[in-house]
């Protein structure tokens, strides 16, 4: 897995509107990308909510935050309708990002629930990786986020 201190892997994907995303053109911006197993499962949804709860923190801070999981653009675009998520949900339908980051699987079948804070200039800051504890990845990123714009 990719760790505190390395340059964060490029990738495109498409958004849960079918737009194209490419994590080098969000440079000069802090970003909290997190890797989540499934859309609509109750972990998965907790989290998303709890992001989405805090995306006004995120937000004021200078902070883009951006899930992913191997869900089709179609039920992205349903899970953030569903729930009012206000953030961008990527589509790795082959896990190449996942595999990119080095998120593995837990158990041997669970997608992994990992969550990396990438500075301004491409640099994973922060992982945080809980399967179980879903919220806590919002509680970690936030406590990151504000040390990265304290300075």
């Amino acid at each position: 897995m990719v760790k505190v201190g390395d340059e964060a892997p490029d990738f495109e994907l498409e958004d849960q509107n079918g737009a194209k995303y490419h994590l080098k053109d969000h440079r000069g911006q802090i970003i909290v990308l997190y890797f989540y197993p499934k859309d609509e499962t109750p972990g998965c949804t907790a989290e998303a909510c709890s992001f989405r709860d805090q995306f006004s923190v995120f937000k004021s801070a200078g902070t883009e935050v951006v899930g992913i999981s191997s869900d089709t653009v179609a039920a992205h675009k349903a899970f953030a309708a569903h729930h009012g998520l206000p953030f961008t949900l990527l589509s790795d339908p082959g896990q190449q990002v996942r595999k990119l980051f080095g998120v593995t699987n837990t158990l041997f079948l669970i997608p992994g629930r990992v969550t990396f804070v990438i500075d301004g200039n491409g640099v994973i800051q922060h992982t945080f990786s809980s399967q179980m504890n879903a919220s806590k990845h919002v509680q970690q990123a936030l406590q990151i986020v504000n040390k990265l714009t304290s300075k």
